[in-house]
């Protein structure tokens, strides 16, 4: 019984090994970082800038939540 057990806990624990790099697309890993981080990759040292890219940014992603 003990046997079984640890074979299914092994088998579920490389079946989500596996799955788990596979399963975030480069939609999906953009998506992570926040408007807030990308203003400051795109424009390090200019505030005004970022502002608005970040104005920007936000208005686009609440768009895409209401379709």
């Amino acid at each position: 019984m003990l046997k079984k057990v640890l074979f299914a806990a092994l088998a579920t624990l490389l079946v989500a090994a596996v799955a788990l790099p596979m399963g975030l697309t480069s939609v999906e890993a953009a998506a992570v970082i926040t408007c807030k981080e990308a203003a400051k990759l795109k424009f390090p040292t200019d505030h005004k800038a970022r502002h608005a890219f970040k104005k920007e940014c936000k208005a686009a992603w609440k768009a895409t939540q209401k379709a």
